[in-house]
């Protein structure tokens, strides 16, 4: 054949479409070249604050670039969620969601943005049930004994929670919603003070994230006596779930994970899936969230968004139900 005949167009067009994917492909494998940053909805110190610099942490080593944890706390989240909305689809800027992205549109009357439509989800890391305690003097020994006594007060038995529209406020709205049991709704600013009140008996009981109580119920300063989500905690195998305690299908549970701001290059999430459940299965990591009382998750970005959709239409109801609406 001559050495300038014309190629047959296949080959011919796969050559144009690889000089047109290169760029594409180099742009990709130099990703990332500057350093990342996680941006955490809370003040220092809590678990998702914790969870956060984990993760920055794991990763950093994969991507070959430092990963800096930035705390962003103030409005219920909200500052830190309207940051990441609104910063470069470049996959450097990354949020530590959790359930109050997908809660907060319907428990303030503005939010600057949509839970569904302005992040890409990346991967889903934990989840935890809540966990109902009292003190270890209570009478109470099971869910139904508990709902008992407090029928037996009329309604002014004290429920605390870690703040007003938050995922323990809502299942004491779903608990009574589901019971006809009324409770004296007491917010606090956190889970770690509302802790420390029913440990000390200034509180009667409350509805709260695992992890935050985990310790005080190992220690016997506090009585477990149920957890919110469909099955079981692992951590916590001995205490019955509130479904299986005669409320059939009760399920509340608190998730966290990573998103990006929407837009952000498919490959990209891609990668940052592959490295953050790479960091997830690491024995010292993956050990470290159980003992906690964290279920480990992972899986896709497309899991993860099913979530966030679910969770976005499933809030407002309760919201209502709860009268939690912030100004």
């Amino acid at each position: 054949m001559n050495s300038l005949s014309p190629l047959p167009r296949r080959s011919l067009l796969g050559l144009l479409g690889a000089a047109a994917l290169a760029p594409v492909a180099h742009a990709q494998a130099s990703w990332p070249d500057r350093p990342l940053r996680v941006i955490i909805p809370v003040a220092p110190g809590g678990s998702l604050d914790i969870l956060g610099r984990t993760f920055a942490r794991a990763i950093s080593p994969a991507l070959g670039q430092p990963v800096v944890a930035e705390n962003h706390p103030g409005a219920g989240s909200n500052l830190a969620f309207e940051l990441v909305a609104r910063a470069r689809p470049d996959g450097l800027t990354l949020l530590v969601g959790s359930d109050p992205l997908t809660i907060n549109p319907s428990l303030y009357r503005r939010v600057g943005y949509d839970p569904v439509r302005d992040f890409a989800p990346v991967i889903e890391l934990v989840r935890a049930p809540q966990v109902l305690v009292v003190h270890p003097s209570s009478p109470a020994t099971d869910l139904a004994s508990f709902l008992a006594l407090a029928r037996r007060e009329g309604g002014t038995m004290s429920m605390g929670s870690q703040g007003n529209g938050s995922i323990g406020h809502l299942a004491g709205a779903v608990l009574t919603q589901r019971t006809g049991v009324a409770f004296t709704h007491v917010p606090y600013r956190g889970g770690g003070p509302a802790v420390v009140d029913v440990v000390a008996g200034h509180l009667d009981a409350l509805l709260v994230t695992l992890p935050a109580a985990i310790e005080h119920i190992r220690g016997g300063r506090l009585k477990a006596l149920a957890v919110s989500g469909l099955n079981r905690s692992a951590a916590l195998p001995e205490v019955p779930t509130i479904a299986e305690q005669g409320l059939p299908g009760f399920d509340v549970v608190t998730w966290q994970g990573i998103l990006v701001p929407a837009g952000t290059p498919e490959p990209v999430v891609a990668r940052l899936n592959a490295v953050l459940a790479e960091a997830l299965a690491k024995p010292d990591v993956a050990d470290s969230l159980a003992s906690q009382g964290f279920d480990l998750r992972g899986g896709t970005p497309q899991a993860f968004a099913a979530l966030i959709r679910e969770e976005s239409a499933r809030w407002p109801g309760i919201v209502r139900v709860a009268n939690a609406t912030v100004e």
